[in-house]
């Protein structure tokens, strides 16, 4: 699976809350982005067949008040996360009955975006004196959207 360099990923925590990860936290991030993007997707798909389309389109996806104002804070950030890397992995899974618009494609690595900055602030709303995330702040996090997701 083709992964982020280490260095933007620990800088995109860093930036988003103040949070120090490192090289051995990108699988549990990249577990934890593509759970919870297949979460949406899947939420999605229902959306678009109970209205008889078989193309996802954007407003199909699930998409709370928080977290598209944490896309918002990603676009403020100005970080960029690969779309390819992330999309071959989606595809390694069961696929989707619909298809994605081109539009939802784009969508994506916003929506991935807003999806790492909100597990950045969970991390500092677990314990506000965090700076490295261990295993228990990631499993706590993920089963907290696992919750609501």
């Amino acid at each position: 699976m083709p992964i982020m360099g280490v260095a933007k990923f620990e800088r995109f925590f860093r930036l988003a809350a103040g949070v120090d990860v490192d090289k051995s936290d990108l699988k549990r991030y990249q577990d934890f982005v593509y759970d919870k993007l297949y979460d949406l997707l899947l939420i999605g798909q229902a959306h678009a067949k109970s209205n008889g389309r078989d193309v996802l389109e954007p407003q199909d996806l699930p998409i709370t008040k928080g977290l598209q104002e944490r896309i918002h804070e990603f676009r403020d950030l100005d970080e960029e996360i690969e779309l390819a890397p992330i999309l071959e992995y989606l595809a390694a899974r069961p696929p989707l009955v619909v298809e994605l618009s081109a539009e939802t494609q784009d969508r994506l690595v916003l929506i991935v975006g807003g999806l790492s900055v909100a597990l950045a602030k969970t991390f500092k709303i677990l314990d506000p004196s965090i700076t490295t995330p261990l295993s228990g702040h990631w499993e706590v996090a993920t089963q907290i959207f696992d919750l609501i997701m």
